[in-house]
């Protein structure tokens, strides 16, 4: 039975929706493994990538496939550039899902400070919300959603300057300078989702709209 070139387009969009779902569920386990100090869940983040990677070949095979038998124009074509974009945005979370859990392995058996923990936990939640509103304004074609990522965006980025600042604080225990030092990674990989989801808002505007623009001014 021969697919259609509706079908195919749906396929490749909930395709890009399930490994959305896989980066979410990869942020999850590693701030879970951050916080409870948890090597072995830590591990499981970083095996898990290789669903994700999967997932993102799959659809870039899949779009490849397409353009090869399809002539897609105007807002057809447009979607199949946002999946494309926003397909690479998604390896990006998972591969900073990756990064959190690896330093969570490095700083086993030291002494987390509780203030740090818990703007991660602060700062995780927001990334997870951003990741939903996402992929949630894309599929409904929300643009008035997509663009409420700017205001999310700066909330992760407050919470970032907040943990630079805190670890500043700190004395000048080595134990503590070496677990501060990796944690300000930590916080930089959560911003950097942040900083991803307003791409995939951008991409449901260009789609919207016809016309690519980015929400802010990356000059101020």
């Amino acid at each position: 039975m021969r697919v259609t070139f509706q079908e195919e387009l749906d396929q490749l969009e909930a395709t890009l929706q399930a490994e959305g779902e896989l980066v979410l569920r990869a942020l999850r386990g590693a701030l879970n493994a951050l916080v409870q100090q948890e090597g072995e869940l830590a591990d499981e983040v970083i095996a898990f990538d290789d669903e994700i990677d999967r997932e993102y070949l799959a659809i870039e095979d899949g779009i490849q496939s397409f353009l090869a038998r399809q002539t897609p124009v105007a807002v057809d074509l447009r979607l199949v550039l946002a999946i494309l974009h926003i397909n690479l945005h998604l390896e990006r979370m998972a591969d900073y899902c990756v990064t959190v859990a690896k330093l969570t392995k490095l700083v086993q058996g030291a002494s987390p400070d509780p203030t740090l923990l818990e703007a991660f936990e602060e700062m995780g939640a927001r990334a997870e919300e951003m990741i939903r509103v996402a992929l949630d304004s894309f599929a409904a074609r929300d643009m008035d959603a997509a663009e409420s990522l700017v205001e999310l965006d700066e909330l992760i980025d407050r919470g970032n300057r907040r943990v630079v600042q805190h670890l500043l604080s700190l004395g000048r225990d080595p134990e503590q300078h070496e677990w501060g030092l990796r944690m300000i990674v930590v916080s930089r990989c959560l911003e950097r989702i942040g900083d991803h989801a307003v791409d995939i808002g951008e991409q449901t505007a260009y789609l919207v709209s016809g016309e690519f623009r980015e929400f802010t001014d990356a000059s101020h």
